[in-house]
């Protein structure tokens, strides 16, 4: 019988004096309990590894073969995405999170993939622009464990503007995902820079759907929103949410008010969103909550370590 629990992991992160509890982890890496034998496709065996590294270099990059990036197309199909966002609920939507009724945000996804641990989940992601016109933002622990460098997620696709079974602009496998080292390590610094092939005719992802410029460095405040795919009820995870709030600094993180759930991991901060056009400035991405009913959602300031997880992204 299929699992029907679904699991928050819950981050304790070290914070200046002593260490501050910043609530659940959004990951929604909570194990979506979809079988394998519950189509046809057959889950890839998770066989990347992190590539070797100086200790001093403060990126790991993750790499998937050739083989695994086709197997992981062919993994998700259609009827695995509905599927996996069927099987979990998480209570009903919250009144913040409103679904998303401006123009078509092509840059923003779900990405899916196979925890760690064997199950289906996914998170939120977003195309951004770059040298190689193929990356995309995320969180660090959509990727792997925060403080674990054994425990990495596989079969990795993005679905741009994926919105109720449709994928308008295809799927795109995942080639690799750079972190901060200090969020295997640590759990610090949740974001993530992936790197996607081309689509199945040829085209790079920026190239199909354009990119959000991402911001480093810059100073907490104004207006922000932020998206994502929660697995709340009524939309579980099928419809793009968004919270609107206010910028504030809080635990050497930023924070909005906000109460998406799983699944809403990794997605965008656009600052500056112009809803007509869709363009807006990347200042975070969604990381935690203040507790299991969120109020609030926490998001890394992208400063030095950020930037070069960004830039070394660009070079794989």
């Amino acid at each position: 019988m299929p699992e029907t629990s679904t699991h928050l992991t819950r981050r304790v992160r070290g914070r200046g004096r002593g260490l501050a509890v910043v609530g659940a982890v959004l990951a929604l890496a909570f194990a979506a309990p979809v079988q394998a034998t519950a189509v046809t496709a057959k889950a890839p065996t998770p066989t990347a590894s992190a590539v070797p590294a100086a200790s001093a270099d403060p990126v790991s990059v993750l790499k998937f073969t050739a083989q695994e990036r086709k197997d992981a197309l062919a993994y998700w199909t259609p009827a695995r995405m509905k599927a996996v966002g069927k099987s979990v609920d998480l209570g009903p939507t919250g009144p913040k999170a409103k679904p998303w009724r401006g123009t078509t945000l092509k840059t923003v996804g779900r990405l899916f993939f196979v925890n760690a641990s064997g199950a289906d989940t996914w998170c939120t992601a977003t195309a951004v622009k770059s040298a190689n016109r193929s990356a995309v933002m995320t969180a660090a622990h959509c990727v792997r464990r925060g403080s674990s460098p054994v425990n990495t997620n596989f079969s990795m696709v993005f679905a741009p503007a994926y919105s109720k079974g449709r994928t308008p602009y295809g799927t795109f496998a995942v080639r690799s995902a750079a972190t901060p080292r200090s969020w295997e390590t640590d759990s610090t610094n949740d974001m993530s820079t992936l790197t996607v092939d081309a689509d199945k005719r040829g085209k790079k992802l920026t190239d199909v759907v354009g990119g959000q410029p991402v911001a480093f460095d810059r100073p907490v405040g104004g207006t922000v929103s932020s998206f994502g795919y929660p697995a709340t009820r009524p939309q579980l995870g099928e419809e793009l949410l968004r919270c609107v709030g206010r910028a504030k600094k809080e635990h050497g993180t930023q924070v909005i008010p906000c109460d998406m759930s799983g699944g809403s991991s990794g997605g965008p901060w656009l600052a500056d969103l112009n809803a007509t056009t869709g363009k807006g400035v990347l200042v975070s991405v969604n990381s935690s909550l203040d507790s299991l009913t969120p109020t609030k959602m926490y998001g890394e300031v992208l400063g030095a370590t950020a930037k070069k997880v960004y830039e070394r992204a660009q070079r794989v």
